[in-house]
Parts: C-alpha cells; structure tokens; sequence
C-alpha cells in the first residue's frame, strides 16, 4: 500500500478497529491509543452515552435501521473531530465496518484495521451474556461471523487477534503506515 498510506494517516490521524463482536476491539483500541498517547473512542459506547440507553435497547425499540443511522452520525463527528489534527484510536460496532457509508467514510479518511478472530475464541468471549443483540442464535451468530468477513477483509490492515493484548498492539505499530 506504500505512501497514500502514510500521507492519509498524517492528514487524518485516525485508526480504526474493526472485526466482529468479541474480536478485541475496546480492549485494543484502548491498549493502543494508550502507547500512543492518543485519544480513545469505543463508538458503541459514545452512542450509548449519547442516546442514554444500551445498543440492546435501541436495536429493540427503535429497530437495527435507526442504530446503523446514529451510528453513522457518530463517525461523521469523529472524523470532524480527528480532521481538526485531535488523534484517535477508535473500536467500531460488529457492524459498523459492513455499512457502506461508514466504510467510505473511513476509507477515504483513517487508516482501518481489521482484527480477526476465530470464531471459537469469540464464542468462548460472548458466550453467557444477553448485551450483544445478535449472538443469541448459535446458527445465526455462525452465519454473520461468515458473511461479515469480506467486509473486514476491505480495511487497509489485517492482523492476528484471539491473542494477548500487548500482542495485538505490537502488531499494529509493526504496521508499515507508520514508516
């Protein structure tokens, strides 16, 4: 990917964790923005603050639609934000990343990076809470995790995750961008 790359991150600094829900993303984002000295945003977190109320709670009462459209907003003002030189590493929602509009957002203004997880590992990290909307359905869980890989296999950046923390984030500051 070479130079656009390293030009995109110096206009635009921002990252972005992408990967399917229990991937590691929080957890990373907030490791990584820490070494940095960045700021961190988990986006499902500052919807839920926004709106004062779960994702759980959206999804149910005000449908998957009108989520994907607060969550959009909600990168809309990120990248306002980040484009002012305010650096940050954001988690995106499971979901976010297989938006097209959220994709072209984050494209043509951050750096993406996918953080891929085996399916085990992420049953193993969900498994016996009721929060994620969607994992309640072995089946269905199973199926979403196989048609929102080709999303994720659009970010700039793949690594290794299902492994320690610290791990993940060596991996992403080994990324070439930052050459």
């Amino acid at each position: 990917m070479g130079p656009p790359m390293v030009h995109k991150l110096k206009r635009m600094p921002g990252i972005f964790l992408t990967g399917f829900m229990g991937s590691g993303k929080t957890t990373v984002a907030a490791a990584l923005a820490d070494r940095l000295g960045w700021d961190f945003v988990d986006l499902d977190a500052a919807i839920e603050a926004g709106q004062q109320a779960t994702i759980r709670e959206i999804f149910r009462t005000r449908g998957e639609a009108e989520f994907r459209r607060l969550e959009t907003e909600a990168i809309r003002g990120l990248l306002a934000r980040i484009v002012t030189g305010a650096p940050c590493v954001v988690a995106l929602g499971g979901g976010a990343f297989v938006q097209r509009e959220i994709f072209e957002m984050i494209e043509h203004q951050g750096v993406s990076v996918w953080l891929d997880c085996p399916l085990e590992t992420i049953q193993l990290r969900v498994a016996g809470g009721d929060a994620r909307p969607l994992a309640l359905d072995s089946e269905t869980f199973r199926s979403l995790f196989e048609e929102r890989r080709g999303a994720y296999s659009r970010a700039d950046y793949r690594i290794e995750a299902g492994v320690a923390v610290d791990s993940a984030v060596e991996q992403i500051l080994a990324l070439p961008f930052w050459k």
